[in-house]
């Protein structure tokens, strides 16, 4: 642990109250209120996106989002599913900036600091879930 503060020291000026708060943050995890809190707050800003999306993108039709919200930088995922292969695959070519923006404006909003990539931005549709998992979303889900 003090090998960890030593380095973010080295990185940047710090005042006495951040250190406090970087010290509780590694120290103790967050409570189950917090982390309820922030997966309301997730879903609210999320919903957003999806919403903003449908009115924008050809074939998109919902989104979710999976991962440990104890350990977001690594286990966060937003789903973007649209109805046909052909609409995903469109959407990757034509729309993928802006799903990108959506997303990093909803994580954003939720106090959720993350570098978006392919890992944890993914792209799905509706006629692959039916046809490899026989529409089973939890299943389709899990296997990553």
């Amino acid at each position: 642990m003090r090998d960890i503060v030593g380095i973010l020291l080295d990185q940047k000026t710090w005042d006495a109250a951040s250190l406090v708060d970087l010290w509780k943050e590694l120290a103790m995890p967050a409570g189950k209120r917090e982390l309820a809190r922030l997966e309301r707050l997730l879903i609210t800003t999320l919903t957003e996106a999806c919403e903003t999306a449908k009115g924008e993108i050809k074939g998109f039709t919902w989104l979710t989002h999976t991962g440990d919200l104890n350990a977001v930088a690594h286990t966060l995922k937003v789903i973007w599913v649209f109805e046909t292969l052909a609409d995903r695959q469109l959407a990757q070519i034509e729309a993928k900036e802006r799903i990108f923006e959506l997303t990093a404006i909803a994580l954003n909003e939720a106090g959720i600091e993350l570098k978006l990539t392919d890992r944890n931005v993914r792209f799905d549709s509706e006629q692959e879930c039916q046809n490899i998992q026989g529409g089973d979303w939890q299943k389709r889900l899990a296997k990553d």
